[in-house]
């Protein structure tokens, strides 16, 4: 194969298909002449993936979706398997989807085909017995976070800490000034942006409660502006659905553009996940809320073993943040939380300060550090 190697990719959803572009970038450097075959969006396939199934009958989440589509999801990984054995990559690597990935890079590695995995399942929060699946499944792990790459050294499985892309793709400085400008708002009114998540179970949960939460902080700052970006079209139409029941409540709606929104605000509540990460790369003081299912609720609190939930926590290794979940997400705790953020600028300015320090800590040139750890995994095999 020379330095003309094919290399598999499997990428299922939006967050996975920037990596797996990055990735393909920073590979090309080590491999000029590299080839990519799979499954990736937009994004990937600009970068010249050839594309074997659309990656949007990946992106299933929750409980019952993927059950519904398992047939179609099996039949799938058979056939890639398959072509993968007949056109034998010098390297595969699944991007994240590891319910997906981690079955078909098994069966690969048994084969005899070099496999990594790029992001790690949170196995080191809850199902830990899986690390024994993953040894099996690959050759070499992408870490982005660094407690991540301590789990697998303690059970020695070959890892490489990349950092996060975010890290690299946001400024450690965000201008608050011109994102507002944009937005049409003001310099000197409080500003909070509303993230209640991007699935429909999330805004359903979470997105009356924080819109009461908003009318309740406004009774302290009459001045507060709110921004919600919506994640897609579905949650633009909640979101609507809601505020037409609260004809009064002045609300700036976005479509997508959350890190705008963020940069424009003075805190954020959002929904526990990824958003948390971005509000912390933004510098922007937080609180973080979570509900879901009774029954799901009481699965997961048995199945995980941490004390907190959001990554700016989890990378601080105390609480940072106000993490309010369940019963304790509330229109007065929620509310007094944010509040808190907006009058006390001694407790901001030391939050961002340690928030100035963790983005530098992630941000280590992740596409980079990744091929630089595959290229010799690629390398093995072409010669």
């Amino acid at each position: 194969m020379g330095q003309s190697p094919l290399i598999g990719l499997v990428a299922g959803e939006v967050s996975g298909d920037r990596l797996g572009a990055g990735l393909m970038r920073a590979l090309r450097w080590h491999f000029p002449g590299a080839r990519f075959e799979g499954v990736g969006g937009d994004a990937m396939l600009a970068e010249g993936l050839i594309g074997h199934y659309p990656m949007e009958r990946l992106a299933v989440m929750g409980f019952v979706e993927p059950v519904k589509r398992l047939p179609e999801l099996l039949r799938m990984r058979t056939r890639l398997f398959q072509y993968f054995r007949e056109h034998r990559p010098a390297l595969f690597v699944g991007i994240d989807a590891p319910d997906f990935n981690l079955g078909l890079e098994l069966r690969l590695r048994r084969g005899g085909v070099r496999t990594a995995h790029y992001v790690s399942p949170s196995v080191w929060a809850w199902r830990q017995g899986r690390i024994r699946k993953i040894a099996r499944a690959v050759d070499h792990m992408l870490a982005l976070l660094p407690f991540e790459a301590e789990f697998y050294e303690r059970h020695r499985v070959p890892v490489t800490w990349v950092g996060h892309p975010l890290a690299d793709e946001l400024p450690l400085y965000p201008d608050t000034g011109a994102a507002r400008r944009a937005l049409g708002i003001p310099a000197s009114v409080p500003v909070l942006a509303l993230l209640p998540g991007s699935r429909r179970g999330e805004v359903e949960q979470l997105g009356a409660l924080f819109l009461d939460t908003l009318e309740r902080c406004r009774i302290a700052l009459p001045e507060l502006r709110c921004v919600i970006p919506a994640a897609n079209a579905a949650r633009r139409a909640q979101i609507d659905a809601l505020l037409a029941d609260r004809p009064g409540l002045s609300v700036q709606v976005l479509d997508g553009q959350s890190h705008l929104a963020m940069t424009a605000a003075d805190t954020v509540l959002l929904a526990s996940g990824t958003s948390a990460l971005e509000a912390m790369l933004l510098k922007k003081p937080m609180v973080v809320a979570y509900r879901t299912g009774r029954l799901t609720h009481a699965l997961a609190s048995r199945m995980v073993r941490l004390d907190h939930v959001s990554l700016p926590n989890l990378l601080a290794g105390h609480e940072l943040v106000p993490e309010l979940l369940q019963d304790r997400a509330q229109v007065d705790t929620l509310a007094g939380a944010l509040l808190y953020w907006f009058e006390d600028d001694q407790a901001r300015a030391a939050l961002v300060s340690e928030f100035e320090r963790l983005h530098a800590v992630l941000r280590r040139g992740a596409s980079e550090r990744a091929a630089d750890a595959l290229a010799p995994l690629v390398a093995e095999t072409a010669r």
